[in-house]
């Protein structure tokens, strides 16, 4: 464990962003000499990247728009996404391609969703169908989940989602500012979900009798988990999730575990105050690795690609506060060494993800918003 101090119409298909020629960047790394190219820039507060099958990308704005990606010419907002929440940290989030979305065309995407008077809002999870012929639009577009207890407040909406080799979707909720809501097991907030691609709950969730808790949750005590990656070696989810100050996680939950917000944490509240009752607690988690002082851990990676070798297995985590991409060595389950990259060179780094070519590319959170890509310096 570190112990580190609405939409355009379809005729306005694409625009062409700045050239990348012009906007790379070299950095001396511990394995490589690395370029950092701009492929597009000019996206308002992107999210989360996914990439579709032809090696097309998918971005999402947090401000509501649902951006098709080929080559360095982005598109217009994509028709059919539902009415978003647009407050602070909530807007449209994570999207997810369909492993067999050649066949059935099927994204998946989380945003904060607004109650009937637009007053409050919560995490929802929607399954649509990509239709890329002639120009880019959703249909089909059903909400699969709908969070309970919605609240006013526009912190802490996690949103991150995995697809499990089961099929089953992961997903990721965070206490919405209100530590205690993490406690509750009936209480969406807070908490790792788990539900099959139609919305229903798998019978081998751990509270899937609505006895103990939510049918749809399968780990409490998260503050907000904004990073969720499958691991490629054990094909389980792990997250990462923002602490306060100090505190940030990675966890691997299991079903039914509690992993302690706010009860127990490596950090301290912002004021200065010890959270909980210290760091440890009977019948709570222990994280796999966590950072104090905190780093806002945001979009999360685990390299298994061939143009970095000396990178596989390791996992990548984009931090906001931090401004910076980390590198994490692991040996099993246990974390060896970091390596911060990037450190205050390229910006809030929101999102990370391995493309289909090998290479990493990241999201940068801000007004003019960028989409990365990193290779070696050679390539």
């Amino acid at each position: 464990m570190s112990r580190f101090p609405a939409f355009a119409l379809a005729a306005l298909s694409v625009f062409v962003c700045g050239a990348a020629a012009a906007q790379t960047q070299t950095f001396k790394t511990e394995k490589y000499d690395v370029a950092v190219e701009t492929v597009a820039d000019g996206l308002s507060y992107p999210w989360s990247l996914a990439f579709l099958p032809d090696g097309a990308m998918l971005i999402t704005e947090k401000t509501g728009a649902l951006r098709h990606v080929t080559g360095d010419q982005v598109s217009a907002p994509i028709p059919g996404v539902p009415e978003v929440w647009v407050n602070r940290q909530g807007g449209l989030l994570d999207v997810v391609v369909d492993p067999d979305f050649a066949t059935n065309q099927t994204i998946f995407f989380s945003f904060s969703e607004p109650s009937a008077d637009r007053r409050t809002g919560g995490t929802a999870i929607a399954r649509a169908r990509l239709i890329l012929d002639p120009a880019p639009r959703l249909e089909d577009v059903t909400i699969i989940f709908t969070q309970n207890k919605k609240t006013d407040s526009g912190h802490h909406f996690g949103s991150r989602i995995v697809i499990a080799p089961d099929g089953t979707l992961f997903f990721t909720i965070g206490e919405r500012g209100d530590g205690d809501r993490a406690q509750d097991p009936f209480d969406h907030a807070g908490s790792v979900l788990r539900i099959n691609k139609d919305g229903t709950v798998p019978a081998n969730n751990p509270f899937a009798d609505g006895k103990k808790g939510a049918p749809e949750i399968w780990s409490i005590g998260h503050r907000n988990p904004q990073g969720a990656v499958l691991h490629k070696g054990t094909r389980t989810v792990w997250t990462v999730e923002h602490g306060a100050r100090g505190g940030d996680e990675i966890n691997h939950p299991q079903p039914g575990r509690n992993y302690g917000w706010p009860v127990i944490s490596y950090g301290r509240h912002y004021w200065g105050g010890q959270i909980g009752v210290g760091t440890h607690k009977e019948g709570m988690e222990q994280p796999v690795y966590y950072w104090d002082p905190s780093i806002a851990p945001s979009g999360m990676a685990h390299y298994d690609g061939d143009k970095f070798p000396e990178w596989r297995g390791n996992l990548f985590i984009g931090a906001l506060r931090g401004q910076l991409l980390a590198r994490l060595e692991l040996n099993g389950e246990r974390v060896t060494h970091e390596e911060r990259l990037f450190t205050d060179a390229l910006g809030r780094i929101r999102d990370v993800r391995q493309g289909p070519d090998g290479y990493l590319y990241l999201l940068t959170d801000d007004r003019n918003g960028k989409l990365l890509r990193v290779r070696p310096s050679q390539d």
